[in-house]
């Protein structure tokens, strides 16, 4: 593959790689020619820039941090600046974590924070998110100073959608006014098991119908849509039938799971209004005898973009939860994740036991695994293009 120089394009044309004209771009040639904005990272000395594979590698990592404040010693600083992360988690504060500081405290606060994340990345825009889906999963919370929420099963019983959209429309504004880009929501899982511990329980789903689901994610997409912010379809290939959390352990949906749980997914793609799908890391062995959705290639390649025609950005859910850590090594998750399809993978370290050197440990994986012949470059560059077309529409 022929690439042209940065020299004579604009940081502009360099979001766009492989979404128009440009089909192709130099990154390490070109380092010294970007712009800067405050706080970037600029190579000094003996120090030798990211090259065109690190920026790609980059890219497909989101990862979560500790503090409220960005301080020069945080390594999230140096994952965002020397192995240019594409993106960032946020969390609230949490006694589970024993009172663990995390990142928002106030509109303020977060506003600075958000602008700080900004102004220190050599690639801009970083993806900054969060989850706000409303009711009992909400990061910003009433208690910090931000606007109170209402369920997902609260509206979709209501089934109001001009309440809806009102609804997404304050959140939205919300998000843009604390400088996240990117809602991890809305939920697009049916409540087909309303016991269901991690999302019928926790009220997280419109309903069990996927019509209204599908009525209700549209007005909330194109509410954000108004403001500037991506949304996130979750969980594909569905995690409302289950009967566990992924969060705790392996999920085996082979006997609950129905096909019906595709159809919010597929309507939302076929109107055009999906910005990025996350998976689940639930078992179905009708899918796929071997691994879980978020390592599944039948799942990701086979079902989301061969079946339902979805060339778009996946993310996975978080790649530290028990589903996937208590049964699969580092190294041989990220693997299966990449080879499966997943675009970005997400660490969001949410939990008490906290390991900054993570998102670190995951850029040398993927990085040894393209040199080492184990995962092909230009998997990486699908992977690349798609990420790098989902942050054009931010710099519209």
């Amino acid at each position: 593959m022929m690439y042209r120089s940065l020299n004579s394009h604009s940081r502009r044309d360099f979001l766009r790689y492989g979404g128009g004209a440009i089909a192709a771009l130099a990154l390490a040639p070109a380092w010294s020619c970007l712009p800067s904005p405050a706080g970037a990272y600029i190579p000094a000395g003996d120090t030798p820039p990211p090259s065109e594979l690190d920026v790609k590698i980059g890219q497909m990592i989101l990862a979560g941090f500790r503090d409220d404040q960005l301080k020069d010693k945080n390594p999230i600083i140096a994952d965002i600046q020397e192995r240019c992360l594409g993106g960032v988690v946020l969390f609230d504060y949490d006694v589970a974590w024993h009172k663990a500081k995390r990142n928002i405290k106030s509109p303020k606060q977060l506003a600075a924070l958000d602008a700080a994340l900004q102004a220190t990345t050599p690639y801009p825009p970083l993806l900054i998110s969060t989850d706000q889906e409303g009711g009992r999963i909400n990061r910003l919370k009433p208690a910090y100073g931000f606007p109170p929420s209402y369920s997902q099963q609260y509206l979709g019983e209501l089934n109001d959608l001009a309440f809806t959209h009102e609804c997404a429309d304050t959140t939205a504004e919300t998000l843009v006014s604390a400088g996240i880009n990117l809602n991890l929501a809305p939920v697009v899982d049916l409540n087909v098991n309303p016991e269901c511990p991690i999302i019928g329980y926790y009220e997280r789903s419109f309903s069990s119908h996927p019509e209204i689901v599908t009525a209700h994610a549209l007005e909330v997409i194109a509410a954000h849509h108004q403001h500037g912010v991506l949304t996130t379809l979750k969980h594909f290939p569905g995690h409302g039938s289950s009967t566990s959390d992924s969060h705790q352990g392996f999920v085996d949906v082979t006997n609950t799971w129905s096909e019906i749980e595709l159809e919010p997914f597929r309507n939302i793609i076929q109107a055009g209004m999906c910005d990025v799908v996350m998976t689940a890391h639930i078992f179905n062995a009708h899918l796929d005898p071997d691994y879980p959705a978020t390592l599944s290639q039948p799942t990701i390649t086979g079902i989301l973009r061969d079946q339902l025609g979805w060339d778009g950005v996946v993310i996975t859910d978080d790649m530290g939860m028990g589903a996937i850590t208590q049964y699969y090594g580092f190294e041989t998750a990220i693997e299966l994740a990449v080879e499966a399809g997943a675009d970005i993978l997400a660490y969001a370290i949410n939990s008490a036991v906290f390991d900054p050197t993570i998102p670190a440990r995951a850029f040398q994986v993927i990085k040894g695994l393209v040199e080492n012949g184990f995962i092909r470059e230009s998997r990486i560059d699908q992977s690349y293009r798609r990420i790098m077309r989902l942050k054009d529409r931010l710099m519209r």
